[in-house]
């Protein structure tokens, strides 16, 4: 009976044995990997500025206006400073060379000239429905020393203003609260512009404008009685291109012309009014 009791002793320790063997060599489970952090958030993007202030400056071949040139066909140049707040408010300045009151001097029109146009503006912007915006404002032509001969109107001009941008297109109607450019009894004139600017090619837009400036305004009668609107009033054309050169830098040229009285705008044998080429390059900053 003892040997018996002493051979299960044995046989329990032998199985104990290889089921400790056993579970020492079945694998492990191991731990569960956890899960990945997930990258971060890209940052939000920097809020609009609420107000920005842009320079830039310009050489232009010839400065026309309106499509008449106010630098006898020779070159200019320009200075823009502009300032927006995002609510659309915007001021600027805009400065050039001139030498049409320079002309005017040479013959008699006036008694002394400014060598240059400083013109100041503000006003407003805003959406009114989807995708167009009003732009309401005023804008102020300064002549700086010019003196006309007496009886006639300085050529510092006062003007109001209202646009409407839809798309590629801009129409804007501007409205002379005084004499327009030192024409005698020309208060009340007012100039019509239909403006298109579309990029038909990376990084190429194509500019072009339709407009036309009224003249109001006569005086005299008999053999003096004088027309401005008769006389002075024309259509005017733009068309051509713009290339973004990259960096604040643009590059451009457009081909200008009216259908104005030529004898009514030529001086010193020149035709402020007749159709050109006109090249740019300019310099945002």
């Amino acid at each position: 009976m003892e040997r018996q009791y002493k051979n299960v002793l044995v046989m329990v320790s032998v199985l104990s044995a290889i089921s400790f063997q056993a579970l020492a060599q079945t694998p492990q489970t191991p731990p569960a990997t956890p899960p990945a952090t997930p990258p971060a958030a890209a940052p939000a993007a920097a809020p609009a500025p609420e107000n920005t202030l842009v320079p830039k400056l310009a050489l232009y071949s010839e400065y026309e206006y309106r499509g008449i040139s106010q630098t006898s066909e020779k070159p200019a140049v320009q200075f823009n400073l502009d300032y927006t707040n995002v609510n659309g408010f915007y001021l600027g300045t805009f400065i050039s060379n001139i030498s049409w009151l320079k002309d005017y001097k040479k013959l008699g029109f006036v008694t002394d000239s400014s060598p240059a146009e400083i013109d100041l503006y503000g006003g407003y912007k805003f959406e009114v429905v989807k995708d167009t915006t009003l732009d309401l404002g005023y804008l102020h032509y300064e002549y700086s020393g010019m003196k006309p001969t007496p009886g006639n109107p300085k050529a510092n001009t006062d003007e109001l203003y209202i646009g409407v941008t839809y798309s590629y297109f801009n129409a804007k109607y501007s409205y002379a609260v005084s004499d327009l450019f030192g024409t005698y009894k020309s208060k009340g004139s007012s100039y019509i512009e239909l403006n298109y600017s579309q990029e038909v090619a990376p990084k190429w837009t194509l500019n072009a404008t339709l407009a036309k400036q009224i003249y109001k305004g006569s005086y005299g009668s008999g053999p003096t009685y004088f027309d401005n609107n008769k006389e002075y009033t024309y259509t005017v054309y733009k068309i051509g291109p713009t290339y973004d050169a990259g960096d604040g830098w643009n590059i451009g040229a457009y081909m200008k012309g009216t259908n104005a009285k030529h004898s009514n705008y030529t001086y010193l044998g020149k035709d402020w009014s007749k159709s050109r080429l006109v090249a740019f390059v300019s310099k945002s900053f």
